[in-house]
């Protein structure tokens, strides 16, 4: 068995008792969370998206934790590469996920997650931590760096919440948000399941490519004015919420929050 093999069955056989308490939650659970069914083009399963490291030294480990996480899925493999803009700015690069943390202000968010989309593909997105409540409580703890660090990615992947009232029992996944991050720090069964159904069908282009110098696109924003209309959620602390921008012939931005 190959180490990859091995390491995807490994990380299952982990997840399998996880999987069953979700499942004996019933309703609690979303039947799909998928968002609008909005996918990276490829043309073969599994497919590898790189993931910009844009990231200081105290979230090189949350980066690495993340993108193990996802790589477990059958469907797709994330890859940590160079980063190519200043953390601070962010910008997004066709092809690429780029992941960045900053002290971006009393912003109201705790995590962004901005995603472009071109008819039903992805097409290029950025990840961003606020340092500014991440440098103290409650949330300078491993527990929620992981938790926020690995839904916003989730959400490049074509992933919505599982579940969205803070207050629920934890789901045992990162795609639930919650008060208590204790327990939901990686993906569960169900978000692997969810990304085999997206990803069941081939395409014939793909919108994909590796980070490039100089390649940079429009740069994301922090405010909640530039992110277009609300869609889901709300402003509220300790929420979330789901913006869209339209960007005419261009397509559209979808920006998921985290608010802190």
């Amino acid at each position: 068995m190959g180490a990859k093999r091995f390491r995807r069955v490994a990380a299952l056989a982990a997840v399998a008792v996880i999987a069953g308490t979700v499942a004996g939650l019933g309703s609690s659970a979303s039947a799909s969370h998928s968002w609008g069914g909005y996918h990276w083009a490829r043309t073969q399963n599994p497919f590898t998206l790189q993931l910009g490291d844009n990231v200081s030294a105290a979230w090189d480990p949350h980066l690495v934790t993340t993108s193990s996480d996802w790589s477990v899925s059958t469907v797709l493999d994330t890859t940590i590469a160079a980063g190519n803009t200043r953390a601070k700015v962010c910008r997004a690069s066709s092809g690429t996920v780029q992941v960045c943390n900053a002290a971006y202000g009393r912003t109201g968010w705790l995590g962004v997650a901005q995603v472009w989309v071109s008819g039903s593909h992805i097409t290029q997105g950025t990840v961003k931590m606020n340092d500014t409540y991440f440098g103290s409580a409650p949330y300078n703890t491993t527990a929620w760096r992981n938790l926020v660090m690995c839904q916003e990615v989730g959400h490049t992947l074509g992933l919505d919440h599982q579940d969205e009232i803070f207050d629920n029992p934890n789901l045992g996944t990162c795609m639930d948000y919650t008060q208590n991050p204790a327990t939901n720090q990686h993906p569960n069964q169900h978000d692997y399941d969810q990304l085999a159904t997206i990803y069941q069908h081939l395409d014939s282009t793909t919108t994909l490519s590796a980070p490039t110098a100089g390649a940079a696109a429009r740069a994301t924003v922090d405010v909640p004015g530039a992110w277009g209309r609300l869609v889901s959620g709300s402003e509220n602390p300790r929420s979330i919420a789901v913006y869209e921008n339209d960007l005419d012939s261009r397509g559209r931005v979808v920006t998921f929050v985290i608010w802190a």
